[in-house]
């Protein structure tokens, strides 16, 4: 008690204890306040609010491109063709307007924006971005070029570090250069990564059609990259690109992807109204570009430029009219079958490519990072403008409308299916790992580490013997498949989990079941409940055993992708010859040398020369020797493992599709065209 009594003295709490920040104080040392963080994410989006000026007057027809330059050191530089930032004396302010836009919060040349002002529809309107991100600097050279003249300022630490310069200069480019490093002082990481550069340029090109934006970085080794992004139609162009639409038939959708069920749409439209009686009216404008796909889903909003991360009123409106007007027209024609549910959002979701990109000259966004904007009007206007296209375009594209509802249907049925295979598969999958001790014929390991224990899954009882002899029982555990397990690709979930084989599997690999479509929609999966910190398929080296381990691949393919972008999933790669060799150094004393390939094999011949060798192709694993199994294939010195990896993962999809899916024409063509590529190897067996 006197300890806490002496704690009480020395925090005294009085009159004297309230204090202000001033100047640069009050965001230096409080940067979360303005940026959202005071780490990585925060030091982003500085560099945001000084982008989102430059755009701003790109928007406001002043310039057609901007220039983003980051060196290794941490330096970045925007540079802009507008018309240049007002840097001189503002005579109804009684002060520089230097000092006003970097040294004073709450102060810019947005606020008359509701009755048009320079800047109508703003991303920045608050006045705080060009001055917090100043005071949050390092360092802060502003250079503007006007017709008439050139003015530079510059800053340290938040101050003014020198007087304005100014030279009477005509210039046929005028614009804005402003360079800073943000400040270690202030936030606790600056060094902001390429991608988020990228993904925040491209973005901005999307939702301002015309504009390039050119980035140059430069990486910690000092090497350069340069990315430009242009979409000349905006957001339309955007959309053609995530349904990767080239070229397309205005009257069909069949061209371009193949599951792209309706030919992109771009609608525009603008409102006036109020969120509240006893609040100014002002003006809306919406843009929404979409089209619906078997193949791919997209949803972005954005307002005045920001991409709303969180939603709000453009995805309040935009769930509303699109599940309201599928909905009806699933009613009016009868395709509901008697007693279902009706559809959610979310089936349509998963068909639906849209972006929209609205402006509005009064925006109550959730907070200075802009990643939601909740507007009671903008939610009303953008419903009522949806309802009203969507009904006309419902009703005067029939063909596309049966289309887009019978995929919506699609994607209803299959989640109703997949929720209750996960009810199902979780009962079969509950427990704990003791369960595994009543799963016949796998053999266990006594080592309780995860972080060691390996599970090898064999091909059947005759190698579960040799490998169980051949193992390190301490953290290496076996299971035997029996037979060929199911192509998880052409099967639905119920067979698939009637299958003994594969829940038994699932069992022991303890983590539970991914379903659904993508990686968002978890069945009872939990990563962190993973049992083994490798697990190593190990089938014979010959056609059976190479189809055994694609049956097993693609089952983590389809049930546990997350496995295989973790890399815990491997091959053990199985000899095909073993050379002996007589004569070593002792009378009768045999060598054995083990060759994974014929190219190997040649190798280990071409090194033996003259010497007396017999070379047999390798048994299965089931009539292998113990030691030679140890030495091959369980032996984490001597081993050889093909770690399975997502590198491409595009690639990896539509290989298994083309050769374990339903596509039947493309699995005839793809042989038809490579087929004499795999003739030695065919013939090799």
């Amino acid at each position: 008690m006197a300890e806490l009594s002496k704690a009480k003295k020395q925090t005294e709490y009085n009159d004297q204890s309230i204090q202000s920040l001033k100047g640069a104080e009050r965001v230096r040392k409080r940067p979360g306040v303005i940026f959202g963080s005071d780490g990585l994410d925060g030091c982003a989006h500085s560099f945001f609010e000084i982008l989102s000026n430059s755009i701003d007057e790109a928007r406001a027809g002043y310039g057609d491109a901007i220039n983003v330059t980051v060196t290794r050191d941490h330096v970045i530089t925007v540079e802009d063709f507008g018309r240049g930032i007002p840097l001189d004396w503002n005579e109804k302010e009684g002060r520089f307007n230097w000092e006003l836009i970097f040294c004073e919060l709450y102060a810019g040349g947005k606020y008359d924006n509701a009755k048009g002002g320079a800047y109508q529809y703003s991303l920045g309107l608050n006045g705080l971005g060009a001055c917090a991100t100043q005071y949050s600097s390092e360092f802060m050279d502003v250079e503007v070029r006007t017709k008439n003249a050139r003015y530079e300022i510059h800053f340290k630490k938040g101050e003014a570090a020198g007087e304005l310069i100014k030279e009477e200069v005509n210039h046929r480019r005028t614009g804005t250069t402003i360079t800073w490093r943000p400040d270690l002082d202030v936030f606790t990481e600056i060094g902001i990564p390429e991608e988020y550069f990228v993904d925040v340029m491209r973005r901005q090109a999307v939702v301002n059609g015309g504009l390039n934006l050119h980035l140059k970085y430069q990486n910690a080794d000092s090497e350069w990259s340069e990315h430009s992004f242009l979409y000349k139609e905006g957001i339309l162009d955007y959309v053609r690109e995530a349904a990767e639409i080239n070229e397309f038939n205005e009257v069909t959708a069949t061209e371009g992807k193949v599951g792209t069920l309706t030919v992109p749409v771009f609608w525009e439209g603008e409102k006036r109204g109020r969120d509240r009686e006893d609040k100014s009216e002002y003006d809306v404008r919406m843009e929404v570009a979409f089209c619906f796909s078997a193949k791919a889903q997209k949803l972005e909003y954005y307002h005045n430029s920001s991409w709303l991360e969180h939603g709000g009123s453009p995805e309040k409106a935009v769930k509303s009219s699109f599940l309201r007007a599928v909905d009806a027209y699933l009613k009016n024609t009868g395709k509901y079958n008697k007693n279902e549910a009706k559809i959610s959002f979310q089936d349509v979701e998963d068909c639906l490519i849209l972006v929209t990109n609205c402006f509005s000259n009064i925006a109550s966004f959730s907070d200075q990072t802009k990643k939601k904007v909740t507007n009671k009007f903008i939610a009303d206007a953008m419903t009522e403008f949806f309802d009203e296209k969507l009904e006309i375009y419902f009703a005067e594209n029939p063909a596309d409308a049966d289309r887009i509802s019978q995929q919506v249907l699609i994607n209803k049925r299959s989640r109703e299916n997949a929720e209750s295979a996960r009810v199902n598969i979780k009962k079969k999958l509950s427990g704990t790992l003791d369960v595994t001790n009543r799963i016949e014929k796998f053999a266990n390991c006594r080592s309780k580490d995860k972080d060691k224990r390996e599970l090898y899954i064999v091909e059947g009882d005759s190698a579960l013997g040799s490998c169980k002899l051949g193992r390190d029982a301490e953290f290496q555990a076996i299971i035997p498949v029996r037979g060929k397990t199911l192509n998880c690709l052409k099967c639905g979930y119920d067979r698939i989990f009637k299958s003994e084989i594969i829940v038994d599997l699932l069992r022991i690999i303890g983590c539970g079941v991914e379903i659904g479509k993508g990686h968002k929609d978890l069945a009872g999966f939990n990563y962190e409940n993973l049992k083994w910190s490798k697990i190593i398929i190990c089938t014979d080296a010959d056609e059976d055993g190479y189809q055994i381990r694609t049956l097993i691949l693609t089952m983590f393919y389809r049930l546990l992708p997350t496995l295989i972008q973790k890399g815990r999933v491997y091959i053990a790669e199985s000899p095909l010859y073993e050379i002996t060799c007589k004569g070593k150094k002792k009378e009768g004393e045999e060598e054995i040398f083990f060759a994974y390939d014929e190219k190997e094999k040649n190798k280990i011949l071409s090194d033996l020369g003259d010497r007396k060798y017999t070379i047999q192709r390798s048994k299965g694993l089931g009539e292998n020797e113990p030691d030679m199994m140890r030495r091959t294939t369980m032996d984490p010195a001597t081993r050889r493992l093909i770690r399975i990896m997502p590198e491409d993962e595009y690639a990896t999809r539509e290989m298994f599709e083309i050769l374990l899916g339903d596509d039947l024409d493309g699995r005839k063509r793809y042989i038809s065209e490579n087929g004499h590529l795999y003739i030695d190897l065919a013939d090799a067996y």
